[in-house]
């Protein structure tokens, strides 16, 4: 009995992500409306997953959905990234900061190991290092803020392995051995790069 939801999440999923890429590339503009029907008939499905994929993009910040109206592309998906960054960056230090004071809480071992040896103990499996971060900083409303915030932004980040690995073991030393200031500075740090990343990426004159 579950198998058709499965298959239509699935579906949801794959359209989702087709639109975003479409958006993102330019081939779909800022105030574009997007019309399930055609949508449905594009990708031969019905029109469940399409709204299923369109309410997600809503949710990520990349489609605006008016009653009546529909659904189009956001207008201001640019500006809402370049905002978001920064209100996540003054979230992040924050918990950065709390995590020092607690030396790491009940993360404080996968902190210590993380400092260690990054590459190691972090192989791309279960909670990402600004995840483990947040629980660290033991405030529940700020971890779940983080993850909203993170799941809107993440369309808008770039990735350098070796930079992320450097700074990610630098910030974990900090919080492990106690210093809130340090690991506040480390963290802005990281995370203006990601800013400065999405400027050269998506804003252009």
């Amino acid at each position: 009995m579950t198998e058709p939801s499965s298959r239509v999440e699935s579906t949801g999923d794959s359209i989702a992500h087709a639109l975003r890429q479409e958006i993102l590339a330019g081939r779909l503009t800022a105030g574009e409306r997007l019309i399930e029907e055609s949508i449905a008939k594009k990708y031969g499905v019905s029109r469940v997953p399409v709204r299923e994929a369109l309410s997600r993009l809503q949710s990520e910040g990349f489609v605006t959905i008016v009653r009546y109206r529909g659904a189009a592309v956001s207008e201001t998906l640019v500006q809402d990234g370049r905002e978001l960054l920064q209100i996540r960056r003054g979230l992040e230090v924050l918990a950065a900061q709390l995590a020092a004071t607690n030396r790491g809480g009940e993360a404080a071992d996968e902190l210590t190991a993380l400092a260690q040896d990054f590459d190691r103990h972090h192989d791309g499996e279960g909670p990402s290092f600004h995840e483990v971060v947040a629980a660290a900083s033991g405030n529940r409303q700020l971890v779940e803020m983080l993850a909203g915030l993170n799941r809107r932004v993440q369309w808008g980040l770039g990735h350098n392995p070796d930079a992320s690995t450097s700074d990610h073991r630098a910030i974990a030393q900090a919080i492990v051995n106690g210093s809130a200031v340090q690991a506040g500075y480390l963290m802005e740090e990281h995370l203006r790069r990601d800013e400065r990343y999405f400027a050269e990426e998506f804003e252009h004159d």
